[in-house]
């Protein structure tokens, strides 16, 4: 448990959950391989590719015969609000950030904690543009609530308007009085705060340099064990994070027989995957292609490979809530700590069937884990997810999981102690078989 906390505290942004990742594989003799060049691949050999510094796949070849690939498919990303360009705003002796909602979050979440900013920055090195992760590593923003005796309907509902509830407070405005005051830094308030400026500090660079940048923030209370048995976890970005962690440590705790296995960590999942690194562009099925131009076969051998292959698109899966337990399914209610969470969709949302829905109730009986059933609630929509999205591309039989949790999409979520475990298990299992 303590090592998800770890990733998960590490991972401030999709790029800097991707740059972990990398780290685990190399510690474990993957190889990197790049986009822009010829892939030269052995049996038995152990490898990674990333794109856009957010999505990546790692995937090891058998030493003997291919059946076919072994697939487990996670997202980096998590709601949150982006830093848009050109984004200090000033007015009534503030400076705030202009920023945008990315994703689906529970709004009211985000405010009254102490927020930082991370992700990425572009510039110009040895005359090429090259991207640097960049993470202001300490409290320095926060969303402020109206008070309750300026907004008495605040406990009765509350609709957010992202251009005005929701806009971080980054500094005070430089004073104009000309007494050159001390603020309680020990610096002149007519000094003047620079945003660029903090994260350029921040990056190791100067603001001029910064020629671009994708910055989100991110809450700053690390994840923690909580509850009168330490049975729940309490942190950001479980969704997805917990799943993704899973499939990699299953990965490479793991070694194929006959199979290729893959674990694909897709970026964008969040705002609908149709990015050149999300699960709806061709970089499965680039990769897929690669493998199999590189170990010498044809077009033929890649579908009859596919037809013998499986897919797990793990992504969080709502448990019931305490409090309101009238928004779950009369018969298919998943709890934290009670096991792999197997989601169906009459409207395919989810790709299990009866097929793939048989193959995960095995693989979880082989691992000696729990497994639960959720189907929504039949007057609720749910989201699509990896598996159906990259269906399009690359047709594979699949069956949709996830771990449950409360309070999926707020900036802090709750999950349970043991499921990391059960999912790890599973997908070792998936991965020896």
């Amino acid at each position: 448990m303590e090592e998800l906390l770890q990733f998960i505290n590490k991972s401030k942004s999709m790029y800097h959950a991707v740059s972990n990742i990398k780290e685990i594989l190399s510690e474990h003799g993957y190889q990197e391989l790049k986009e822009q060049e010829e892939f030269h691949l052995v049996l038995g050999g152990k490898y990674f590719v990333t794109r856009n510094d957010s999505t990546i796949a790692a995937f090891e070849l058998p030493e003997g015969q291919i059946h076919g690939f072994h697939i487990i498919a996670a997202h980096s990303d998590s709601p949150t609000f982006k830093v848009k360009e050109n984004p200090e705003m000033k007015s009534e002796g503030y400076i705030r950030l202009n920023t945008e909602k990315y994703g689906g979050m529970i709004m009211n979440s985000w405010l009254d904690r102490p927020l930082s900013v991370a992700g990425r920055i572009a510039l110009k090195e040895n005359g090429k543009i090259i991207t640097k992760l960049v993470d202001v590593d300490r409290d320095l923003l926060v969303i402020p609530s109206v008070a309750i005796h300026m907004n008495r309907d605040a406990n009765s509902g509350m609709n957010y308007d992202a251009s005005v509830d929701t806009v971080p407070l980054f500094a005070e405005t430089p004073w104009s009085d000309g007494n050159h005051a001390q603020n309680i830094c020990g610096k002149s308030t007519t000094e003047q705060p620079s945003f660029i400026g903090e994260v350029a500090k921040s990056a190791g660079v100067q603001a001029d340099e910064i020629l671009g940048h994708d910055l989100f923030l991110y809450v700053r209370q690390e994840g923690r064990v909580i509850g009168a048995n330490s049975e729940y976890i309490l942190s950001p970005k479980l969704d997805d994070l917990q799943c993704a962690f899973a499939a990699v440590q299953a990965m490479v705790n793991s070694k194929p027989e006959n199979y290729i296995n893959i674990t694909t960590i897709f970026d964008n999942e969040e705002v609908g995957s149709g990015t050149r690194q999300g699960a709806d562009s061709t970089f499965f099925d680039d990769l897929l292609t690669r493998i199999m131009e590189s170990l010498g076969k044809n077009k033929s051998w890649l579908i009859q490979m596919i037809v013998d292959s499986f897919m797990i698109s793990a992504d969080n899966a709502h448990a019931v809530h305490p409090n309101h337990p009238e928004h779950a399914d009369s018969n298919n209610r998943p709890y934290m700590n009670r096991g792999i969470v197997l989601k169906y969709h009459g409207g395919q949302k989810y790709t299990t069937d009866a097929y793939s829905a048989a193959v995960i109730k095995d693989l979880c009986g082989r691992a000696g884990v729990p497994y639960q059933v959720f189907t929504n609630k039949s007057n609720k929509i749910g989201g699509s997810t990896l598996g159906n999205i990259s269906q399009a591309h690359v047709s594979i039989a699949s069956a949709d999981i996830g771990l449950p949790q409360l309070a999926m999409h707020s900036a802090v979520e709750t999950g349970g102690v043991r499921d990391t475990e059960y999912a790890v298990k599973m997908f070792e299992e998936f991965y020896r078989e």
